[in-house]
């Protein structure tokens, strides 16, 4: 004799397994790196002016630096850098 309630509570434990598989992918975009290992944000601006950028803030966002700037030709900016190797990691544009 079969239950309904066994056929609901199975597809309900499916997708629950399906949104944890998701979520380890979503965290990639994060940095993970121990706080001993940070750079001063200091570093940061001082790197990004030289290439041009106005900075506007820097902030810790998700265990990466996330910056708000502007370029030389007066775009807005936002990125996220890695704090200890201050490369990019993510970044879109204002207006998004």
């Amino acid at each position: 004799m079969r239950r309904p309630g066994f056929a609901i509570w199975l597809a309900a434990a499916g997708f629950a397994a399906a949104g944890l598989a998701a979520t380890p992918a979503a965290a990639d975009r994060d940095c993970n790196v121990p706080l001993a290992e940070w750079q001063p944000r200091e570093a940061l601006q001082k790197k990004l002016e030289g290439e041009g950028w106005t900075v506007l803030s820097i902030r810790s966002d998700d265990g990466c630096y996330k910056v708000r700037a502007t370029n030389a030709q007066g775009a807005r900016l936002k990125a996220k850098f890695d704090p200890a190797r201050l490369e990019r990691v993510h970044s879109r544009d204002d207006d998004d």
